[in-house]
This record gives C-alpha cells, structure tokens and sequence, in this order.
C-alpha cells in the first residue's frame, strides 16, 4: 500500500501525514458514515489497500470521463481499450484530446494525458476491439466498465463476463458497470455476472430501430438518412466498392458520404454530413457532454463504492439508474429482475412464438429485429444442425433448409440453440411455440444433418 493508514479518530504522526491530494476522499474512505457496514472501523484499511490494488478496464465513447474520474478517485492501476482514432468531431466533448491528436489512438492519448496530469496512476492503453481480447485476458481485472456506443458490443463482454463465472472460483465474478447515453438521456447499471439481472435479460430496453421501407429508399426518399440508408443497403450491393463493409473504416464511410450527398442533392435534400452518415451506419445517437458526464460519474462513483464498501451500490436492491434531462434534471432507480429464461444467464428457454409457415431463411431474417433476440448472423441446430454460417462446407450442406418451413423443420414446443459469431460463443436456446393454427409435427428427417 502506498499510503499510510489514519484510523479514524486519531492524530498520525509527522511521517504519516497523508498526501492532502486525496483528503477529500480519505474523508469518505477513511470514516465510517451512516451507510457503512458496522465493522467498517475494522475492514476500511483492508479495502483502501483494494482499491489501490484493484485492476480496473474501462472502454467505450464514455471513455475521456471515466478515465479522468476513474484517476481522481484512487484508482491506480487501469486499462482502456478504445479501437477508434480521434476525428476532428470528437473535440467539442471529448477534453483529453487536442487538434494535434487528430488521426491517432484515442486509448493511448487519452492514458498518457491523464497519467501526466495525474501523479501516481498508471493507465495501460488497448488499441483493439473488446473482442480481440480472450478470457484470460479478462480475468486479471476486479472490475470492468464500459460506456460502449453499441448494443452488440455490450451483449458481448456481458456474455463473456456470465461465461468466465467459476462457482468454485470467487475470483472470476467481474463486476460489470455499464453506462449509456442518447441525447440528453442516459442509464447506469451494476450487473454481477449470473447473480443479477444481465444485459440480455434487459434487452428489450433496447429495441432495434424500424426499418425504413425499401420503396421508399428506392423511389423518394424524404430526409438526409433515406439517402444514407440508400447507399448503405442498395448503392453498396450494387457496386460493391470494398469486398466487406466495415463501418470502423473512414475509406467506406466517405464512399456511402459521397453517394448519399450525392443522391440527396437529386431530391433536393439537405442535410447530408458525414457525421450524420457515420451515425447513421453505426447506429450512433449523437453525444451531449453534461450527460456523458452525468453518466460517467454515475458509473465511477459506483467503482468506488463497490472497491471501497463506503456506501452501498446499485446492485444490492435497486441496480438500474436512468436519468433525464430532456425538460429538467430527473434521475430514479429501479430493480430489474434477472429473467429465468435469459438466454445468456438463465437456465431455461426463452419462448419464441413463430408461423410455421414461414421459411427457416425467413426466421433467420426476423431474428435481427425482433426486440428479444436481435441476432444479425446466427447459425441455428435443432435435434440436428438446421443451418450453419461456418465452415463453409457445412453452410453448403445446410443451405437447403433455408427455403423449408419451420414447421418441416422444427416440432411445436421444441428447443433450438443459436449462435451468433458478434456474440462471442454463447449458445441462445429458445423454444419455439408455433401460430396461427399449426397441426402435426415437425418431419425432421427432412433436415440436413451435420
């Protein structure tokens, strides 16, 4: 530990005179408030050590804010992963960064910044995606927060964080704090990996945008983000200018920029930026500094009383906080419940009411937008493998299911298990309960097998 104890009520020696940097912390860490434990007097030199010791992961579009407030709260020893560079639109919010920084790694400018201006803290930055990183790569940190701008990155460190779970290990429950923001509202939640309520049992707090009507993107569009929509679904299919899309890369960006100006400019629309069109192909809401700030705060603060058991946290009764400011400043907290049928932490099958007269490709299609599943490129197995994306000589052997129906497929009440590659490797088991009149069975050995 680096820093002498002060027991509460007693006068320390010359030598031990605490570095007054961090006095208005010690206040609340050092003494025993009205919502302390009644052995706080015995355990607060115990957890100041674990809060200096603790490891900590940040990541995410929250992560200017957290990194500061993370640093002036005690934490010495932190990591950042950030994947993206800093762009010219992220200086009116994002204060770490300077016009010099522009076109570098948002992780490593932001780390040295903050260790240069905060004594004693070391700051290991990540240029990646989360994913690029394993379990073990997971494991070493006693607490993981993240202010992620997108819902499948979100549903990917939480599944991975319910998978490291070892009930003989209590070492591997990583608290997840996970904040979020859209305009002027926002949301902070603590999640304790298969004890509480994960982010999948709260998916449907984050139903996927509606669908804009091909005609309408094909024949006239109305607003600046018709014209986007256009050069991201259709302009893109048809000239294929790269191999793949990959929305992180300013190559691809300015393609679909330059397409959508160009057709908006055909109807006489205005609007077109290539923000909006970043925005629009990622899914991003633009960001409001006071409530990235509102929100980051919320999350640090609840790091610190989770590291220093100062005050109780969100997590023990109430674990969701959601906050407004839209007409004034609103903030209430709730409980939500962990769900039995969560597809990631819970043990039983979620049920999916489904036609079986659909086609397998079909519900494939529906899986992307319905509020509970939101699967984009999910491979399904049943009583056996109905349809894999990977390899690619099993998806050639399985793709003739995709114009059978369900109901040839899959019997009335059965359980499926699907998989999603953005997803890490959770395996979703759903059960399908079928409409509109279904009779009979399902003829199985229709399928093919793997």
């Amino acid at each position: 530990m680096s820093q002498p104890v002060m027991v509460a009520g007693t006068i320390p020696p010359p030598e031990t005179v605490l570095d007054s940097k961090w006095t208005y912390l010690d206040n609340v860490r050092r003494h025993p408030g009205p919502f302390t434990d009644e052995d706080f007097a015995e355990t607060h030199e115990f957890m100041l050590s674990r809060q200096e010791d603790m490891k900590i992961l940040g990541a995410g579009g929250l992560g200017c804010e957290i990194l500061k407030n993370l640093a002036l709260s005690g934490f010495k020893n932190i990591h950042v992963i950030d994947m993206d560079t800093i762009d010219v639109s992220n200086l009116n919010r994002q204060f770490l960064f300077r016009k010099s920084d522009v076109g570098k790694s948002k992780a490593e400018v932001a780390a040295r910044f903050v260790e240069k201006r905060v004594k004693g803290v070391s700051i290991t930055p990540h240029n990646c995606k989360i994913q690029d990183k394993d379990e073990d790569f997971y494991m070493q940190f006693g607490l993981v927060i993240c202010g992620l701008d997108s819902i499948e990155a979100r549903r990917w460190i939480n599944s991975t964080l319910v998978n490291m779970v070892d009930e003989t290990d209590p070492d591997s429950l990583k608290p997840l704090i996970d904040g979020g923001t859209e305009g002027f509202k926002g949301q902070a939640r603590v999640i304790f990996p298969s004890l509480t309520s994960c982010i999948e049992c709260q998916l449907d707090m984050h139903a996927p945008r509606a669908a804009v009507p091909l005609c309408t993107l094909a024949t006239i569009p109305r607003q600046p983000e018709h014209c986007i929509e256009w050069a991201h679904i259709i302009a893109w299919e048809q000239e294929k200018p790269f191999p793949k899309l990959d929305n992180d890369d300013p190559e691809h960006i300015t393609w679909l920029f330059q397409k959508a100006l160009a057709r908006a400019q055909q109807f006489n629309i205005t609007g077109v930026t290539y923000s909006l069109t970043q925005g629009v192909v990622k899914n991003i809401i633009p960001a409001i500094a006071s409530t990235n700030a509102i929100i980051a705060a919320s999350c640090c603060n609840e790091a610190f009383k989770i590291a220093t058991a100062s005050n109780p946290y969100l997590g023990t009764e109430d674990n969701y906080m959601m906050y407004s400011g839209n007409d004034s400043i609103y903030t209430y907290t709730f409980k939500h419940e962990k769900k039995p049928d969560c597809p990631v932490c819970g043990q039983l099958a979620r049920e999916l009411e489904v036609d079986p007269n659909i086609t397998l490709e079909e519900f494939i299609d529906s899986l992307a937008t319905r509020a509970e599943a939101q699967l984009k490129q999910p491979s399904i197995r049943g009583d056996k493998t109905l349809y894999m994306r990977s390899p690619a000589s099993l998806e050639e052997a399985t793709r003739p299911n995709l114009v059978k129906k369900m109901g040839e497929l899959v019997g009335n009440g059965d359980e499926i298990g699907v998989t999603d590659p953005s997803l890490g490797t959770v395996n979703f088991k759903y059960k399908l309960t079928y409409t509109r009149g279904y009779v009979g069975g399902a003829a199985k050995e229709n399928g093919n097998a793997s």
